[in-house]
């Protein structure tokens, strides 16, 4: 219903006194709930009023009005996709005018039965370099200013018994939205790692076929960032576990199964610009081993950058020059700098390594005591651990400068952070902030001097034992010490 103002003149002559009374200010809609079938086609969504209006809504979904500002009545053509999912899908717009409430309609579209029929894209096409910038990945990597990790969300996954189930909010964290997005950036990063899962969505665990709905919901997710000009990066993130077993006894079974879910991702996401990136893994080591890796890991893990590599090229246009990241072993510095081999490319300097940084452990993860609650040379008489400090995180970023980008070879720092233990008290707790801080701001300013591109790993946890800076739920900064201190680390 719209909101009514009334204004009354008296009398006709410039002598007498006038009142306000009577002007109708109106803003209506109707249907307030638009259904579509599973094919999609096109409603009208008649908008009454006598004012300037404008629709909000998903600028990267499913569903879209054909005019999104008008002034006046006017009958607004909404158009919707097929919806290539078997499932029920939901969305709403919003009509919105100076003065007046909101009008919400909500858009609902059937699963579509027919969606196997739907014409598959072409798993090759000829190589095309439009919208991809004439950059070597080093160069790109330093226009990446900052970045920082949707941590916890796309990559939920819940596995029982070799069973893979659970989706975006398993692990505690609301949808991802828009307003979160603009949070992030409007703070100051510059370039998103979002982490995902595929297996819990996959319509068929032999073929591997990754459900459509889930690729699109990913997408929506990559744009809510590129609407914000943000570099991405998405990856398949531990997923499982299924390819923490490198050795020759798994490698074919992995192998396969990891080109056929990156030939989908990469032809679904084949026509975005260079600002989107791809990882090819995430931390693959031997489960609950962080030892030294055997040569045979190493062997193994590094055909499975081959395997990303290989077949993401050969999806073809953008793809086939797109920047693609691939990881030392368990993105251990130490490993990395000793067993890595970067994969060959059929293009030239189109890669970046990755690794990532949290030591030492007993200061920046781990949870059960004995813990350290301090860190660095301001703190040295308190609560530190023997080792970990300055004199290491100059050592590891400079073996990274060293071997790879003084060669050419940019490196990112997918994951850095240091958990913030809020069940402190008093003292303890102000020197324990304190710390972390200054840990943030060191490793931040150390990666960037040394050439790295770091990447803050945020999980959402507003809680002890936490790193979120943002409130997944409204995008409200609720750690402006944290966000300082990793912005005080680049303008050193």
């Amino acid at each position: 219903m719209g909101i009514l103002l009334f204004l009354q003149i008296w009398g006709c002559s410039d002598d007498d006194p006038v009142e306000e009374e009577s002007f109708v200010t109106e803003l209506r809609a109707d249907p307030l709930i638009l259904e579509f079938s599973g094919e999609g086609g096109e409603k009208i969504l008649s908008i009454f009023s006598n004012t300037k209006w404008s629709i909000e809504f998903p600028v990267s979904g499913w569903v879209r009005p054909l005019i999104t500002v008008s002034k006046g009545n006017a009958n607004v053509k909404v158009v919707a996709d097929p919806n290539e999912s078997r499932e029920e899908r939901t969305t709403t717009f919003t009509i919105t005018a100076q003065g007046v409430e909101d009008v919400v309609v909500t858009i609902i579209q059937a699963g579509n039965e027919s969606t196997d029929d739907l014409e598959d894209e072409e798993l090759y096409i000829e190589p095309d370099n439009s919208g991809m910038r004439n950059l070597t990945s080093l160069q790109l990597s330093q226009l990446m200013r900052i970045g920082w990790n949707l941590g916890n969300s796309l990559e939920a996954i819940i596995v029982n018994n070799g069973v893979y189930s659970g989706g975006e909010t398993s692990w505690g964290n609301p949808p991802a939205t828009k307003a979160l997005i603009d949070s992030v950036k409007q703070a100051g990063f510059n370039s998103i790692r979002i982490p995902v899962a595929w297996s819990h969505k996959l319509e068929d665990q032999s073929t591997y076929k990754i459900s459509k709905a889930w690729l699109l919901r990913v997408e929506e997710v990559v744009n809510y960032a590129l609407d914000n000009d943000m570099f991405v990066i998405i990856n398949i993130h531990w997923d499982g576990g299924w390819m923490n077993h490198p050795d020759h006894e798994h490698q074919e079974a992995i192998n396969t199964k990891l080109a056929t879910l990156w030939q989908q991702i990469a032809v679904h996401f084949r026509n975005y610009d260079d600002r989107l990136l791809f990882a090819g893994t995430n931390e693959v080591m031997v489960e609950g081993y962080y030892g030294k890796p055997t040569v045979e890991n190493l062997e193994v893990q590094n055909s499975f950058n081959q395997t990303f590599v290989s077949t993401v090229r050969a999806t073809g246009g953008r793809n086939y020059f797109r920047h693609l990241i691939v990881q030392g072993f368990n993105t251990n510095i130490t490993y990395t700098y000793n067993g890595f081999i970067l994969p060959d490319d059929a293009v030239e300097k189109r890669l970046m390594v990755e690794v990532h940084y949290y030591d030492p452990w007993e200061f920046t993860l781990k949870e059960d005591p004995p813990f350290n609650t301090q860190w660095g040379a301001p703190f040295a008489d308190g609560d530190v651990t023997s080792w970990g400090q300055e004199d290491w995180v100059e050592e590891a970023f400079g073996m990274m400068k060293e071997k790879f980008i003084d060669n050419g070879i940019p490196v990112i720092l997918g994951e850095y952070g240091a958990i913030h233990r809020k069940s402190l008290s008093g003292e303890a707790y102000v020197k324990h902030k304190a710390a972390r801080e200054y840990y943030l701001e060191y490793v931040t300013h150390a990666a960037k001097r040394n050439g790295l591109a770091p990447f803050y790993w945020d999980n959402g946890n507003k809680a002890d034992n936490g790193c979120a800076i943002f409130d997944r739920g409204t995008g409200e900064v609720i750690d402006p010490g944290t966000l300082e201190a990793i912005m005080r680390g680049l303008i050193h």
